[in-house]
């Protein structure tokens, strides 16, 4: 068996429909370069050891990065909903 597989033919030996191929890859499920890679003629194709590695994973690659937030605020909103401001009063 070849590596990298069409969509058509990777749905024929898995039984997957095309459609369910093409919505796991659009939704991330496969991961682009691990389960899936574009041919340098930009056609889709699976890559069957990434695909096997993802089955035995359980259906997860690749830890999800832990997105750090930018803002360099001090103060917390958390006391919005209790009529908190997070915005010192006014001077009267």
């Amino acid at each position: 068996m070849m590596r990298f597989l069409t969509i058509e033919k990777f749905a024929k030996e898995t039984g997957y429909t095309p459609d369910a191929i093409r919505s796991k890859i659009r939704d991330g499920v496969w991961p682009q370069d691990e389960v899936w890679a574009k041919a340098p003629d930009n056609r889709v194709l699976i890559d069957v050891k990434g695909y096997e590695l993802w089955v035995v994973a359980g259906g997860v690659l690749k830890k999800p990065r832990r997105v750090v937030s930018k803002s360099r605020s001090c103060t917390k909103a958390s006391g919005a909903g209790r009529g908190l401001l997070s915005s010192p009063q006014p001077l009267t």
